[in-house]
C-alpha cells in the first residue's frame, strides 16, 4: 500500500491519519472492509459493511451516482453504522481513486490543537512550534480528506473551513502566504446538524456548502437483510484471527441477532460475535452464547419521556418559516394560532385554556371574541 509523504506528522499522529493512496477495503462485490480492520478491534468503528438488504443495495447504488464527481458529500448516521467505510467507497469509486486519502476524526483533538492540525503552522507559530507541520488539507492535496464528526468543530474553526472551501486554500499557523489546495472534502456526522443550526452550534452556509450531495446510513435495525451475511462474516474473520475450526451459528442464535435492535450497529455485532467465539463450545454458537446489551431498553424508557429539546427545535424551525413568509402583523398571528390551538385542545373551555397558557381567563376570551370564535355576550 503506497502513501504520502508524512515528514510533516508528529509520529504519535501518523497511525491515526490512516493516509492511503488506494484502499484495499473490498474483497468482494457487496463487502466493504477496513484497510487492517484486525488492528481496530477496540476502535468505536464499524470495519466491515455488507450490501444484501434491499436499502443497502439502494445506498449502494446513490454511491455509485455520487463518487464519480468532487462534489463535496456529507454522510449522516449512527454511530457503528459504516460511515468511514462508505467515505472510502466513494474515494475508491471517484476520480481522485490513486491518490491520497485523509481520514480524520474532528472529535479527537482540543479545541486549541484543531486548527493547527487542520491547517498546519510554521516553525515558531506557537509555543512548542519546533517545527513546520503540513495539515491535513495540504496532506490530503489531490486527494479526499474525511472530516468524521463534523459537528464537534468549535464555530471559530467552523469560519476558517467555510473559507477553505471557498477560496480553495489555506493558511498554516503562523504564515500569511495561503497555498492552494484541491481536495474534495467528504464529512460525516452523528446528529442531525439542521438541528445544530437550528440550536446556534453549526453555521448554516457551512452545511450548506458540505451537503452538496448527502448519503444517509440506515440503522442495522433497519436493514435486516445484512445482519446474519455480517455476523457470517465476523464469525469467518475471527475465526480465522483465532485459528479456529469452522464455526456455525445455530437457529436459536440466529433467531436472537435478527430480533436484537443493535443500538451499537455493525460495531456492536461485531464485539458480540467475537465474544460468542471465545466462549461457545462444540464448534456452534448458540442463542446463550450472545451476550446482547440491553441499551436498547433504557433508550426507550427514555424516549418515553418529553423530549423538550427535540419539540423546541420543532417549533424553531416553524417559527423560522413564519419569519421567512412575510406574514403581516405576524405577532398577533402567532398570538391567534397558540389560543385558537389551546382552545380546541381544551374543547372549547375557555376557564381550561386560561391555566394551560398561564394567563387570566379575560386575556383568552377577549381573544376569542376578536378571532370570532365566541360572541361577546357569551
Amino acid at each position: 500500500m503506497n502513501t504520502v509523504n508524512t515528514q510533516f506528522f508528529d509520529p504519535a499522529l501518523k497511525k491515526m491519519f490512516e493516509i492511503t493512496d488506494i484502499d484495499k477495503e473490498t474483497q468482494q462485490a457487496n463487502l466493504l472492509v477496513l484497510p487492517n480492520s484486525q488492528e481496530l478491534t477496540k476502535s468505536i468503528r464499524a470495519t466491515a459493511q455488507v450490501f444484501e438488504d434491499p436499502k443497502s443495495i439502494a445506498l449502494l447504488a446513490r454511491i455509485k451516482l455520487i463518487a464519480p464527481s468532487d462534489a463535496n458529500v456529507l454522510i449522516i448516521g449512527e454511530t457503528g453504522t459504516g460511515k468511514e467505510l462508505i467515505a472510502r467507497h466513494v474515494h475508491k469509486l471517484s476520480n481522485r481513486k490513486d491518490k491520497p486519502f485523509v481520514a480524520v476524526n474532528c472529535g479527537a483533538f482540543s479545541d486549541t490543537l484543531v486548527e493547527s492540525e487542520l491547517f498546519g503552522h510554521e516553525k515558531g507559530a506557537f509555543t512548542g512550534a519546533f517545527t513546520a507541520k503540513a495539515g491535513w488539507f495540504e496532506a490530503a492535496n489531490t486527494g479526499t480528506l474525511f472530516l468524521d464528526e463534523i459537528g464537534d468543530l468549535p464555530l471559530s474553526i467552523q469560519v476558517k473551513l467555510l473559507r477553505v472551501l471557498q477560496e480553495r486554500e489555506v493558511v498554516r499557523l503562523g504564515s500569511r502566504s495561503p497555498t492552494t489546495i484541491d481536495v474534495r472534502l467528504i464529512a460525516a456526522t452523528n446528529v442531525r446538524l439542521e438541528e445544530a443550526v437550528l440550536a446556534g452550534h453549526f453555521r448554516e452556509d457551512l452545511y450548506y456548502r458540505l451537503r452538496v450531495a448527502h448519503i444517509e446510513l440506515p440503522t442495522l435495525r433497519n436493514r435486516p437483510g445484512d445482519i446474519l451475511p455480517l455476523a457470517k462474516y465476523f464469525i469467518s474473520e475471527y475465526t480465522r484471527r483465532l485459528k479456529y475450526g469452522d464455526i456455525k451459528l445455530d437457529e436459536q442464535a440466529k433467531k436472537k441477532i435478527l430480533q436484537h435492535p443493535w443500538p451499537g450497529n455493525i460495531r456492536e455485532l461485531e464485539n458480540v460475535i467475537h465474544h460468542a467465539l471465545l466462549i461457545c463450545k462444540n464448534n456452534i454458537v448458540s442463542g446463550e452464547d450472545l451476550q446482547l446489551s440491553c441499551i436498547q431498553l433504557h433508550k426507550r424508557n427514555e424516549d418515553s419521556k418529553p423530549n423538550h429539546g427535540f419539540e423546541q427545535n420543532r417549533l424553531n424551525e416553524a417559527l423560522h418559516q413564519l419569519f421567512e413568509s412575510n406574514t403581516e402583523n405576524l405577532y398577533d398571528h402567532l398570538e391567534d394560532t397558540i389560543v385558537r390551538a389551546a382552545y380546541n385542545y381544551c374543547h372549547n373551555n375557555a376557564v381550561q385554556t386560561a391555566k394551560l397558557l398561564g394567563i387570566s381567563r379575560n386575556i383568552v376570551r377577549a381573544r376569542l371574541i376578536k378571532m370570532g370564535a365566541i360572541n361577546a355576550i357569551r
